[in-house]
């Protein structure tokens, strides 16, 4: 039986602080996680640093936005939630079906 792919768009915030590496290093890092869901990446774009409305931590008043768009298999994005719980860069994720 076949597997049929659906398609995704995922937007992360990401939380570099205190972290050496770059902004383009943890995307890379997402990346992987989401291949690691049998997922095929097909677009990135990097929205830049931008403030939240609710700040719910004064010291992290704003975040860095990044939208992926991926196809998969209907488990990925309950995997991927869970996979990225686990990793600290990564402060939230938002999977939409497309």
């Amino acid at each position: 039986m076949s597997q049929t792919n659906r398609n995704y768009k995922a937007t992360f915030i990401l939380d570099n602080r205190g972290k050496e590496d770059s902004v383009d290093q943890i995307i890379e890092t997402v990346k992987k996680e989401i291949t690691a869901v049998q997922g095929e990446v097909t677009a990135v774009e990097n929205l830049g640093r931008r403030d939240f409305i609710r700040v719910t931590d004064d010291k992290f008043p704003a975040g860095v936005y990044v939208q992926v768009n991926f196809s998969g298999p209907a488990a990925a994005p309950a995997q991927l939630h869970e996979r990225l719980r686990l990793n600290g860069t990564v402060y939230r994720a938002l999977v939409e079906s497309v």
